[in-house]
């Protein structure tokens, strides 16, 4: 079996009454019984994506051929509270220097950012819940053991995190071809950069909230980086500015 997924009702729901975190839940559509309406329950009171799904799908996902009608996924490491980024900033007599990511989807992004974020000394990784990717062993792995050092908080709301993050004193720089190069921005003091999805970029109402719009000087013939190379450029130029 995987590493981080459990299949069966009596693992599935095992997993959840010990605690563990589980990222996202596959049901079978139109089951209704009493172990499957238990299991629904418990993933109510957490975090965890639930999706009904055709059966199907589930028989071409099981690795066992007894998934029962439900799949759990199950995170590979656990998530940080908002509180803990916030802590580790103090804790480093640094102003806080978090990653916010707009609904990355490829694992190897994740997992680069993450390995980017801990060498550029941020505080700490801002993901969504939903329609992103989570802590998934390919993101552990291509992190290269930063996931060991660097928190990771996962958010339901993107936009409602920013405004907390904004009373407390943050100020946010999401990345746009459209913006201001980011040589002419000031990006020190307590600052979240926001790297958007890898196709559709930043979303409206993410970017909507954003205090600055930073662009990456470009010279070749192809207008746009990998997230995750421009996590790396711009993270390094808050590094440059805070040092400066």
């Amino acid at each position: 079996m995987s590493e981080n997924r459990v299949e069966g009702r009596n693992a599935v729901l095992e997993a959840f009454r010990a605690g563990t975190t589980v990222e996202k839940l596959l049901v079978q559509d139109g089951l209704q019984d009493g172990v499957i309406n238990t299991i629904k329950r418990e993933a109510k009171k957490t975090d965890c994506q639930i999706r009904f799904v055709k059966k199907e799908l589930l028989d071409q996902m099981s690795e066992t051929g007894t998934h029962q009608g439900v799949i759990a996924y199950i995170a590979s490491y656990e998530y940080a509270e908002l509180d803990d980024l916030f802590k580790k900033a103090e804790e480093k007599g640094e102003a806080p220097f978090f990653i916010f990511l707009d609904d990355i989807e490829d694992p190897h992004n994740l997992g680069a950012i993450i390995r980017t974020a801990n060498l550029a000394g941020a505080h700490g990784v801002v993901i969504p819940k939903n329609r992103a990717v989570g802590l998934t062993p390919t993101v552990a792995r291509t992190s290269a053991g930063a996931l060991h050092y660097t928190p990771v908080c996962r958010v339901t709301n993107l936009v409602r995190t920013m405004e907390e993050c904004k009373e407390r004193g943050m100020w946010f720089a999401c990345a746009d071809m459209d913006g201001t190069v980011m040589y002419d921005l000031n990006l020190k003091g307590s600052i979240g950069l926001v790297i958007g999805n890898e196709g559709n970029g930043v979303s409206r109402l993410v970017k909507q909230n954003c205090d600055m719009v930073a662009s990456i000087p470009m010279a070749g013939d192809i207008d746009s980086l990998n997230a995750s190379v421009a996590t790396g450029v711009l993270a390094f130029e808050i590094v440059r500015q805070r040092r400066g």
